[in-house]
């Protein structure tokens, strides 16, 4: 099966991924934040031999891994930044596609997730939520009749479900809406942020939206409402996409990208997925005859701690800068 970032679903010339994530916590182990090594240790392997082995999950203890390699998870997704900056007594459950992971002792002790390509909301939960009901059949989750599970951000308390999708939105983006889209989305219980989640800076006109409301609602009326918004988004951005590519400015930028693209030696992260972000919207605006899954796979397999982690050693950044530029014309 293909890597999501290497597939391609519903929507997909705007929404490039979909993600479910639920927060589990054990009922008889306090949280993450209080456990020493050996305890988080004896949680790892409880969700381990939980976990059925029909799910086909490799089971890595992050200590074993690189910080290149760690960093690359994150990169393409796998896990959280906050996961990735430590590996004291966490490990990681991961399929061979990269669909499902579980990180286990993050900020709960279980954030199990599925990705998939393209706008694909109720098949990402509904698998979830399969092999988050098979893991529940062999622990005692944390539970309250009244608050639904138990999490250690209070934000997280009821369903425990984060939805997001990954949208492209270049066109939105060059004509200054983001600002207003943000605060409006915020408004229904959504949240839009950069494309690593909170905190993280929007790089490649990629970003990052998600519900924000876990009390009080079901998993499927957040999915619903997610959807909504995402085709209203999505919709927005052809309609945009279509103004700009008529100018001959737009055209020209989008032309001039791909030149570079194609010939340059040195490039840098946020100058490579600036100008990927345009060769994308000229591509799926139809002006270029490249196939958008080739840049996904591109603005993710380029970031630095994945080039680190193809060369099998840490590179300083003129190497990467060097090697990317090798790469991305190779590959066009």
């Amino acid at each position: 099966m293909a890597k999501w970032y290497l597939g391609e679903g519903e929507q997909s010339d705007v929404v490039l991924s979909t993600r479910i994530r639920l927060a589990r916590n054990l009922a008889d182990y306090p949280f993450p934040a209080r456990l020493d090594t050996k305890s988080r240790v004896a949680v790892d392997e409880i969700v381990r031999d939980a976990v059925p082995a029909a799910a086909g999950l490799r089971y890595i203890e992050m200590k074993t891994l690189t910080q290149a390699q760690i960093v690359s998870l994150a990169e393409r997704h796998l896990i959280s930044p906050e996961f990735a900056s430590s590996a004291d007594g966490r490990a990681l459950l991961l399929s061979d596609s990269e669909e499902i992971s579980i990180m286990l002792n993050e900020e709960d002790h279980i954030r199990l997730q599925v990705m998939k390509p393209g706008l694909s909301l109720a098949e990402a939960y509904a698998e979830a939520d399969r092999l988050d009901s098979a893991i529940n059949e062999n622990v005692k989750f944390a539970f309250d009749e009244r608050l639904g599970y138990l999490t250690e951000c209070p934000t997280n308390l009821g369903t425990g479900m984060r939805a997001s999708v990954m949208l492209h939105l270049p066109a939105l983006t060059a004509l200054g809406r983001m600002n207003t889209l943000a605060s409006t989305v915020s408004k229904l219980g959504l949240t839009i942020r950069g494309a690593y989640g909170e905190g993280s800076a929007s790089m490649g006109d990629l970003y990052q939206l998600s519900n924000q409301v876990t009390l009080g609602i079901t998993e499927k009326g957040a999915i619903e409402n997610l959807k909504t918004i995402v085709l209203q988004l999505a919709s927005q951005e052809r309609a945009a996409r279509t103004e700009l590519l008529k100018n001959v400015e737009t055209e020209d930028a989008v032309y001039r990208a791909y030149g570079v693209l194609k010939s340059a030696r040195l490039l840098g992260t946020k100058e490579f997925m600036q100008l990927a972000s345009r060769v994308r919207m000229g591509a799926v605006g139809g002006l270029l005859g490249i196939d958008p899954k080739l840049l996904n796979e591109l603005m993710v397999s380029m970031q630095p701690a994945s080039l680190n982690a193809q060369a099998g050693k840490i590179l300083d950044a003129r190497e990467r800068d060097i090697l990317r530029a090798k790469t991305v014309r190779e590959r066009l």
